[in-house]
């Protein structure tokens, strides 16, 4: 990138996800409904615990919320998921 060209400068991507309400496109929270977490534990000598696996299982809705206003942004919720990585 040249010297004089700063982030805030290039151009934004057409895909980026924004919030309609209060313009933010950085800051999201996916919130998921009637979730059932395992998690397996082993107690070692000590009787301290030592986590060994952990799994989830999402049986309800998956919300996507503006992290700055908490305008429900399910709508964008498919794109959201596409672009994690």
């Amino acid at each position: 990138m040249p010297d004089h060209l700063k982030p805030k400068d290039l151009p934004t991507p057409s895909n980026r996800i924004t919030c309609p309400e209060c313009g933010n496109d950085e800051d999201f929270v996916e919130v998921a409904e009637n979730v059932i977490i395992t998690t397996l534990y082993t107690q070692n000598h000590d009787g301290s615990f030592t986590l060994e696996e952990d799994d989830s299982q999402v049986l309800g809705a998956l919300k996507l919320i503006c992290a700055q206003c908490e305008a429900d942004l399910s709508n964008f919720h498919a794109r959201f998921a596409e672009m994690l990585f």
